[in-house]
């Protein structure tokens, strides 16, 4: 009875006063869009609740119509999560002018990237490059205000968007089994943030673009015939200053060859062909180099942290732009994976998982000049706690130069001239060696021929210095594992990290290894053939992870090892009954050249299309209009690693079926090594 003359007192009240004022419009919940990827629409402006009309091309611009039937199609390409290029049904960019308008661009530039947000069934468009908002500005598509809205409507008749297929098809089998287990092949050794190593300039191209393939892959004026980057890769390459096109998108006659190191191999479609072909686990490895940053004539920081930090950032942003191209936040097949627990749950739902590691010389700043170390394990501590920050799971203690915490492993030839050269800028000294029996580091020239030739190549060295001759035969660096190096591994073990051994001097990695036996640590590693056997053993025997240098399947004539011989060698060591699953490590992108095509390839080729290691379908990938064939380009770009595996597999005969045991094993293997090294880092 109280509620109802409460109901009857407020119904009164009402009525003499007239009613309750009604309650003010909630504003417009604007949240990024990030699900209009592929979509073809028509776009109808509004400034507030009244329509501008439908969007149509003009001369120079766009304009407006009153029907949809007169409007002009736009496709929708994302550049980042919630950002897009527009496209015209002549496929021109729209783009933000300067004078307000918005004109029909030739080409993607940052005037022509659009951060796009949604309520309430209408968008809004805005430069990213200048914030202005898309609307109408003196009767023609321009610069808004902050009422100008749009409406999108389905359309037909849109440009298609400049991309590069897979040319895989059909159902892949599961990336996990009924325990839970990992099913298919790891690349444990690959830099595809390398656009953004050794100061950004030495690289030419991306692993992704906002703009895509036509901006990603574009050439390089430095790198064309005579510029600073083409007589670098003629140093390092053996490549050809002199004819150096340097086209690549569309037609990619110059780029990508399975020798050139200075160009993008890793386009981001070549590595969703290898993840449909039965990839489930990337290992990205943040590279850097001061000395190497130095040699170019534009970059950033040479400071090699600085190097990883922006590498880090890529690598997310790479991500984020995955997505972006997949549909929205999670949506994309390429996922960063933190903890071995990370790894099985992004496998398990099929996609990609993407392991960080770190591959530099002077990591945490640790150098040594003329022996005395230039950090402290305070900044050790700090450098760690930096990593983990990072999700980085480990990384080389050592690798091109002698550091703080022990001696390298030497190149050979003129390679190795000339990083010894880079060993003598860092540290004040050249690689000191003396003779040794058993394991050993690659040997050097007697009488110094290969830095006679580096020399003669234009390769500077400081003043005063004085080349260095070197016991023929057998040699070791003299350097083993340094004090602060011990520290580091202990450290490194403490915290379940993984360490990699390849590239460490026999004495040094032989240190690291008393360690790991002594700790029963499992958490070591060596992942592209850089070790000395003996090493690869130890590594074997206290559970760690093996991969190989993807070196062709048979001989390709270049002199290296192949992959199916490296792998048969593994596997008859003392310890190569441990392997219970088998690795590649690709060095995509990391001034190492990719497997030519095989030696006899023309009378037993792989034949196209193929069945791949995890049952869908492969056909040649296309790039513009070139067509790669593995037959003929060897692994000219990352996407023909799906080729690559199949035709190893074919070429392993009476060993194909415990070699694709050992690769389809091989992810599984890896993370499983990882868990049991945390697992021991804890205890």
């Amino acid at each position: 009875m109280t509620r109802l003359r409460g109901l009857a007192a407020a119904l009164l009240v009402s009525g003499i006063v007239g009613g309750l004022p009604a309650p003010a419009a909630a504003a417009p919940a604007w949240t990024p869009a990030d699900d209009l990827e592929g979509t073809c629409a028509t776009l109808q402006v509004f400034d507030g609740s009244t329509s501008r009309g439908y969007v149509r091309r003009t001369s120079v611009g766009y304009g407006f119509t009153g029907t949809a039937a007169g409007a002009e199609p736009f496709r929708f390409e994302a550049t980042q999560l919630g950002r897009y290029l527009l496209r015209d049904a002549a496929g021109r960019p729209p783009y933000q002018s300067m004078l307000g308008w918005v004109w029909a661009g030739d080409s993607y530039g940052d005037r022509a990237d659009w951060t796009v947000s949604a309520a309430d069934g209408r968008y809004r468009l805005v430069s990213t490059a200048t914030g202005q908002q898309m609307g109408s500005y003196l009767g023609g598509l321009g610069a808004g205000n902050a009422d100008s809205t749009v409406a999108l409507a389905p359309a037909n008749g849109c440009a298609t968007i400049p991309d590069i297929a897979t040319g895989v098809s059909g159902t892949p089998a599961p990336g996990v089994d009924s325990h839970g287990r990992l099913v298919g092949w790891i690349d444990a050794h690959a830099h595809i943030t390398a656009a953004e190593a050794f100061g950004g300039s030495l690289h030419c191209g991306d692993a992704y673009a906002p703009g895509g393939a036509p901006v990603a892959l574009q050439p390089c004026p430095s790198h064309m015939t005579l510029g600073w980057g083409a007589l670098l890769e003629a140093i390092i390459a053996g490549t050809d200053p002199i004819d150096s096109a340097e086209d690549g998108w569309p037609t990619f006659n110059d780029w990508p060859q399975y020798d050139t190191m200075l160009h993008e191999a890793s386009y981001f479609r070549s590595l969703e062909r290898a993840w449909q072909s039965g990839q489930r686990v990337l290992n990205v490895l943040l590279v850097a180099n001061r000395v190497i940053c130095g040699l170019t004539l534009q970059h950033t920081s040479c400071d090699e942290m600085d190097q990883i930090r922006a590498q880090a950032t890529y690598l997310r942003r790479m991500q984020d732009y995955v997505d972006a191209r997949s549909g929205g936040p999670g949506r994309g097949w390429f996922r960063l994976a933190t903890t071995p627990a990370e790894v099985r749950r992004i496998a398990a739902q099929g996609k990609l998982a993407v392991t960080i590691g770190v591959e530099n010389s002077e990591i945490f700043g640790c150098r040594e000049i003329s022996d005395v170390p230039q950090c402290t394990r305070a900044q050790i501590d700090a450098g760690l706690d930096e990593l983990a920050g990072m999700g980085v799971s480990g990384f080389y203690p050592v690798h091109k130069f002698d550091n703080a915490f022990g001696g390298t492993r030497f190149d050979g030839g003129v390679t190795g001239a000339a990083i010894n050269v880079g060993n003598l800028i860092s540290t004040g000294h050249w690689w000191q060696a003396t003779s040794c029996a058993g394991p050993s580091d690659n040997e050097q020239p007697l009488v110094s021929d290969d830095l006679a030739r580096l020399l003669q190549l234009g390769v500077g060295l400081p003043a005063g210095a004085i080349l260095p001759v070197y016991p023929s035969g057998k040699i070791c660096n003299v350097r083993g594992l340094t004090d602060l190096g011990r520290y580091l591994i202990e450290q490194m073990m403490a915290r379940g990290m993984i360490i990699h051994i390849d590239h460490m001097g026999v004495k040094t990695a032989s240190d690291v290894l008393d360690m790991a036996e002594r700790a029963g640590y499992p958490g070591v590693a060596s992942v592209h053939s850089w070790a000395d056997p003996s090493m690869v053993n130890r590594t074997l025997g206290v559970g760690g992870f093996v991969a190989g240098y993807a070196f062709s399947a048979r001989d390709d004539g270049q002199g290296t090892p192949t992959f199916l011989d490296q792998w048969r060698a593994n596997r008859s060591l003392a310890n190569g009954s441990r392997i219970t699953g088998y690795g590649v490590g690709t060095d995509v992108n990391g001034l190492g050249t990719q497997a030519a095509p095989r030696l006899d390839a023309g009378s037993s080729p792989l034949t196209y299309p193929f069945t791949a290691i995890n049952g869908t379908q492969v056909a040649r990938q296309v790039y513009g209009s070139r067509t790669f064939d593995l037959n003929t380009d060897g692994v000219a770009q990352y996407g023909l690693y799906a080729d690559w595996m199949a035709d190893l597999i074919n070429q392993a005969g009476p060993d194909a079926t415990p070699l694709r045991r050992d690769l389809l094993n091989g992810a599984e293997a890896y993370t499983e090594m990882w868990e049991q090294a945390r697992i021991s880092g804890r205890g």
